[in-house]
């Protein structure tokens, strides 16, 4: 007679069994499509399965980052509005790829990919990268490579806030610092307070100053500049009230860099608010080895343009319509 603890590890052997065998025949469904190039009906013939799971062994493949899709960024900068991009605002280089029929969402993700496979030829071992946040810096984390860049330290540039979708600073330093094997360090204080003498006690902690420190200490950045309208970032995040949008734009604000306000050249717009809050300054995104603007949609076109005359920007990757809209309004 069989115990019961028997019957489980007998059932449990089972399991690793079928999962071992499934694993398999997804590595082997993949090599055959990507490497040998057959099509998924002889896949499905050679290997007796149905086509419907051919299909689906691939998707699996690529959720689990056993196959990575690129296509060389030369081709991206070497396209003409990328070469106008850095002929007209003296940029070290820039990406653009073509604008989605889709829409916005689909040319935001066109974008962030192939800065994703951009990124990793831009540092060098032993660089500190700032990283912002928002929705566009955590596309570009999540759809990056695992690759091993030595000596790199990953910085989070803005203090904590609740934000939809996994979008807060934290995670998109954290994520980046993950998939390059890097050193991580995060900014552990809330981004904003409600004390301004609070957040000069919380600066003098030797912690919280020694990752300031790391903070004013990048020599690279990746960050969007996101707009100063009612569905914006900050608006999101409770950094600007939906009633200030208005009354911000008025005073000439076009743009927001880590949650700080600039106008049309670029300067900061020094709100009240911005004495309460725990991040990078503005002087201190300026005039990096690399500050790489990554952005897409025509209402991002005016906000990249204040950040490029700013001199936050060496870097940019946008789509079509974005850099040609940013080439007319210049």
């Amino acid at each position: 007679m069989t115990s019961g603890s028997g019957r489980f590890r007998q059932t449990e052997g089972k399991a690793v069994m079928r999962a071992r065998s499934q694993d398999e025949a997804i590595i082997e469904v993949t090599w055959c499509y990507y490497q040998e190039g057959m099509n998924q009906n002889e896949i499905a013939e050679q290997l007796g399965i149905s086509r419907a799971t051919v299909v689906n062994y691939l998707s699996e493949a690529r959720r689990r980052d056993y196959v990575r899709i690129t296509l060389d960024t030369d081709i991206f900068k070497n396209q003409e509005l990328a070469r106008r991009l850095v002929d007209r605002f003296g940029l070290q280089d820039a990406i653009v790829v073509p604008t989605s029929p889709a829409g916005s969402a689909q040319s935001l993700d066109r974008v962030t990919r192939v800065v994703a496979d951009w990124l990793p030829g831009l540092l060098q071992p032993g660089d500190r990268l700032g990283v912002a946040w928002g929705e566009t810096v955590y596309r570009v984390a999540e759809a990056a490579p695992r690759v091993t860049v030595e000596g790199l330290t990953v910085v989070q540039l803005v203090g904590s806030r609740p934000a939809a979708l996994g979008f807060a600073a934290e995670t998109c330093s954290a994520t980046l610092a993950r998939r390059y094997g890097a050193h991580c360090v995060n900014l552990h204080v809330p981004l904003l307070l409600s004390d301004r003498d609070l957040v000069d006690r919380l600066r003098q902690e030797p912690v919280i100053r020694m990752q300031l420190d790391a903070v004013a200490d990048c020599n690279k950045t990746i960050f969007a500049c996101g707009t100063c309208a009612a569905d914006s970032h900050v608006v999101h995040t409770g950094l600007l009230d939906l009633s200030e949008v208005d009354a911000c734009a008025e005073r000439g604000a076009v743009g927001v860099i880590c949650g700080r306000l600039i106008d049309h050249d670029g300067n900061g717009l020094n709100r009240e608010i911005e004495d309460r809050m725990i991040a990078v300054t503005l002087d201190q995104m300026r005039n990096k080895d690399m500050g790489l603007l990554v952005g897409s949609g025509p209402e991002r076109a005016r906000p990249m343009l204040a950040a490029i005359r700013g001199g936050y920007a060496t870097h940019v990757a946008t789509c079509s319509q974005t850099a040609a809209e940013m080439l007319n309004l210049s």
